[in-house]
């Protein structure tokens, strides 16, 4: 190397190196969390804080793999550490004890349990091959209809997710001229849940497969909600739409390609009545598809469960519009999610 390109290197401004050792320190650091909540650390701490020894005894395990594991959920916030003693933080209170009607834990169990899904080799086969890959490849629906235990631990990891964001979309836009939900592919009903305490005139019904149905009179009847939220076992490819005129769906886009949506979209607006509104509830990207790396994430995600991917706005609204759809309107909704709704003329 001369030595003017030697100056010219040594001048050259160094960029940051952080972000790639955020996408290193992410893969171990991030699952801490999940084993956090495996070793039952939240729990232990809901009553009173404990020392570092303390834990080690109580979870019999060593203080270099505790101390590890506490100093990740305390840096992400989920944890404080304050004279030597660990506690649990508002976040973890509120989503990682089982107590909570928040409860967030049976969707990292879901996470936990079917970790293959999320390998990067799965990940890796899922990119090449363009197919999910969870249940070793097979349809995830098919085999939650083949599985029941499969469909209870798949429909409570659905509520864990849904239910908190269920109690927040209702109110940002006006519902009031709306009597019956329609929630398809509704899962656990969290979403029916959410709807029908937020808005006292409204009643719900779940449309979902017959086993997914039994799960989701649990989660109804744990609210008391059994005179306002009915489930109506159906494919929403094949058979009917229960009459309703307002339409919800969470998560549902993301979990199909853009033909399929698009037939949802048609099927949704042929059923329902002139004045009737369609929502569909997601992660959004923004218009340009330059993020938010959640909604970037959350479309791997679908690559290793579904056929589906995250959508924009504009997208969905595209889809909308062209199904018939007027006065298409987003809204941000709670955390990650937003909603996209339109009405039929």
């Amino acid at each position: 190397m001369t030595q003017e390109a030697s100056i010219s290197a040594n001048s050259m401004k160094i960029e940051d190196d952080r972000p790639l050792w955020d996408v290193v320190l992410g893969i171990y650091g991030y699952p801490a969390l999940l084993l956090a909540h495996k070793l039952k650390v939240f729990p232990l701490l809901a009553n009173e804080a404990l020392t570092l020894p303390a834990i080690c005894d109580k979870l019999n395990i060593k203080r270099r793999p505790a101390e590890a594991i506490l100093t990740t959920a305390t840096a992400l916030g989920f944890l404080s550490l304050q004279d030597e003693r660990y506690s649990l933080t508002p976040v973890a209170e509120h989503y990682l004890l089982e107590t909570s009607p928040n409860y967030f834990g049976f969707f990292w169990d879901l996470m936990i349990d079917d970790d293959q899904v999320h390998s990067f080799a799965s990940l890796k086969r899922a990119v090449l091959t363009d197919t999910p890959q969870v249940y070793g490849g097979s349809a995830i629906y098919g085999s939650h209809e083949d599985q029941a235990e499969q469909v209870r631990r798949f429909t409570r990891g659905m509520y864990s997710f849904s239910i908190t964001s269920a109690f927040c979309w209702p109110g940002v836009l006006d519902l009031s001229s709306h009597r019956i939900m329609l929630d398809i592919g509704g899962s656990s009903g969290a979403h029916s849940i959410g709807a029908v305490s937020k808005l006292p005139h409204l009643q719900a019904i779940v449309f979902d497969f017959p086993l997914v149905c039994q799960v989701a009179k649990e989660f109804i009847a744990r609210h008391n909600l059994q005179s306002r939220i009915k489930t109506c076992e159906g494919d929403m490819w094949s058979d009917p739409l229960p009459s309703a005129d307002l339409h919800f769906y969470s998560s549902v886009y993301n979990d199909w390609p853009p033909d399929k949506c698009n037939f949802l979209t048609a099927k949704s607006f042929n059923s329902l009545p002139s004045g009737g509104r369609i929502i569909i509830h997601g992660m959004l990207y923004n218009d340009e598809k330059t993020g938010p790396f959640a909604t970037a994430a959350f479309s791997m995600l679908m690559m290793g469960w579904t056929e589906g991917e995250s959508y924009s706005a504009q997208e969905l609204s595209t889809m909308l519009s062209e199904a018939g759809f007027q006065d298409i309107q987003v809204y941000p909704a709670f955390g990650y999610y937003s909603v996209v709704t339109g009405l039929k003329p």
